[in-house]
């Protein structure tokens, strides 16, 4: 069969993000099927749409979507409607069915097939969608409501039929995480690689699969599962060396936390440098507590970011987002990147469950102790169904256990309002051009595309460290 896999994300704040989950998506199927690849984020990609279709007339067509919204309060922008457009012209111009997936579908699975009306879903790992496209090459599809033996192609974990099976809203199914070994299909000669080489020059990887923390407002659990699955630090070696052979500047692991397994982080570390990888690479981090001169082994190897989700810097504040680590352990964390020689930024997330005024305070003052860093803020928690925030919204009343919430709708704070906090932030960040709230908008996208047509490459928050 010939498979048309496109991916929907447009979202280029602060840098587009090369579409990493395809890649894994094509090495699924590309034995048995062709696969062709349309990336929107490629100039007049749904101008050029149409014609594709009707040149290539694709057997089926598979959507990839990865961000629902931007999850930001003070600049809310949803994406729901450009999925839909994109659906309605592909069902204007092909009538061959679609397939929708991606870290965002497996959040709303039943919200958006709805919505978009498509044929088929896969929530979950996409690689699943191999077995579907095997059952319907033979013939065989789940809405055949005349077959006197219910196909096989139903008990594939992570499907969703048009119609059928569909989870209420606010309440996604349980993961499902595959167990085989994940094939990449990265390919030199794609043609949407130049756009990111030329953006940047920033390519990512995966190390491992899964997330063991328990933070309140996270989704990767509901997308990855909890248990971690390793990839062999050999083969990702592998893979980071093809991306920079590929003409890659930079990479970035996109592991929901690189050091969530130490000594597995600490393998991929030493096969970068057996495969004499010789590019630079960042990963989120928590700061947690790690062996005497972790961070020098992965220096050694070519980390220069270390970008650390550390949300708060009260002992009270990260309890109750469910972090595994104390305001200390992020002070010690951070002098030992700093120590070691490493660019640093600190992601803060205020206004959730647990903030009051005076944490508030507690946390900027620490802040404006931290040395050698970039601060990036972000002000209250958007809702997604299945974390702890949202039985927090639940018992609260802030929100009901079936609401859509495919609209942001963010965690209200009784204690302090998110436009005091605002302020606060503001008032100490004029005078610091190393705190940044959000992602800067626009005008940040604007000046990181500058850097990059001059040849700048990754992701250069570093130029606001003091």
């Amino acid at each position: 069969m010939k498979v048309l896999l496109i991916s929907a994300n447009t979202f280029r704040e602060p840098y587009p993000v090369y579409p990493l989950g395809l890649d894994y998506v094509a090495g699924a199927i590309k034995e048995r099927h062709t696969v062709l690849i349309m990336d929107l984020n490629l100039e007049k990609s749904m101008e050029d749409l149409p014609q594709l279709l009707a040149d290539e007339r694709p057997d089926v067509i598979g959507i990839s979507i990865r961000n629902i919204d931007n999850t930001d309060t003070t600049n809310p922008m949803g994406f729901i409607h450009r999925y839909k457009d994109l659906a309605a012209t592909i069902k204007a111009n092909s009538s061959s069915p679609i397939v929708l997936g991606g870290s965002g579908f497996s959040i709303f699975p039943g919200e958006i097939m709805t919505l978009l009306d498509a044929d088929y879903g896969i929530a979950g790992e996409g690689e699943q969608m191999a077995e579907l496209l095997d059952m319907l090459q033979k013939g065989i599809r789940p809405e055949d409501r005349t077959c006197k033996k219910p196909p096989e192609i139903k008990t594939i974990p992570g499907l969703f039929v048009r119609g059928e099976h569909l989870s209420s809203p606010g309440c996604p199914r349980k993961p499902h995480t595959m167990k085989q070994q994940f094939i990449r299909a990265f390919s030199p000669h794609a043609s949407h690689l130049d756009f990111y080489l030329t953006q940047g020059g920033m390519l990512n990887l995966q190390t491992k699969r899964g997330c063991s923390f328990s933070c309140v407002y996270c989704t990767y659990p509901l997308i990855e599962g909890r248990k971690l699955r390793h990839f062999d630090p050999l083969a990702v070696a592998d893979t980071a060396l093809a991306l920079e052979k590929a003409g890659a500047k930079y990479l970035f692991i996109t592991d929901s936390v690189f050091n969530t397994d130490i000594p597995h982080s600490l393998d991929v570390a030493k096969a970068f440098q057996k495969k004499g990888i010789s590019i630079p690479w960042g990963a989120y981090f928590s700061p947690v507590k790690l062996p005497e001169g972790y961070f020098n082994t992965l220096k050694q190897a070519g980390l220069t970011h270390v970008e650390f989700g550390t949300e708060s810097l009260c002992d009270s504040v990260l309890k109750t987002y469910g972090k595994p680590f104390s305001h200390a352990q992020v002070l010690e964390s951070h002098q030992a990147a700093i120590k070691a020689g490493l660019n640093v930024a600190h992601f803060i997330l205020m206004g959730g469950p647990g903030e009051t005024p005076d944490s508030i305070e507690q946390t900027l003052n620490r802040l404006t102790r931290l040395k050698k860093t970039v601060v990036f803020f972000y002000l209250g928690m958007r809702i997604f169904p299945g974390t702890p925030l949202h039985s927090l919204a639940v018992q609260s009343g802030q929100i009901t256990q079936t609401q859509c919430l495919l609209d942001p709708i963010f965690f209200h704070n009784l204690s302090i309002e998110t436009e005091l906090i605002m302020r606060k932030v503001e008032t100490m960040a004029k005078d610091r051009p190393n705190w940044v709230v959000g992602t800067g908008g626009d005008a940040t996208t604007k000046i990181l595309n500058t850097f990059y047509k001059r040849g700048f490459s990754g992701p250069l928050w570093e130029f606001l460290i003091r």
